[in-house]
């Protein structure tokens, strides 16, 4: 298969993650972009990877993959707090705490 259509597919993957970045206030909803961004990256790691016919890349993407699992347990523990604190996911809800924060 031409590795062009993997390069167009991790475009479009890292394309729409900056776009719900962006342009949502929903925490999950950047969360999920953020993590969709990354999957993109993961796709031309292991593309190149099989393209030049080394493992390198692989590993690599194994060792992003652990590492984003991680990221995502630590990740929504925090969504979950902010939820119970707040009561709502908006973003403008966060940045007021870290202004609170500070203000201290």
């Amino acid at each position: 298969m031409n590795p062009e259509y993997f390069f167009i597919l991790a475009t479009l993957l890292f394309s729409i993650g900056i776009v719900g970045v962006v342009s949502r206030r929903n925490l999950f909803v950047i969360y999920m972009s953020v993590e969709l961004m990354l999957s993109s990256i993961n796709l031309v790691l292991a593309t190149f990877s099989r393209l030049h016919g080394d493992m390198h890349g692989s590993v690599i993407v194994l060792i992003m993959i652990a590492a984003i699992a991680a990221e995502a347990a630590l990740f929504l523990a925090m969504i979950v707090q902010l939820y119970r604190s707040k009561r709502s996911l908006d973003s403008n809800d966060c940045s007021q705490l870290i202004q609170t924060k500070e203000a201290l």
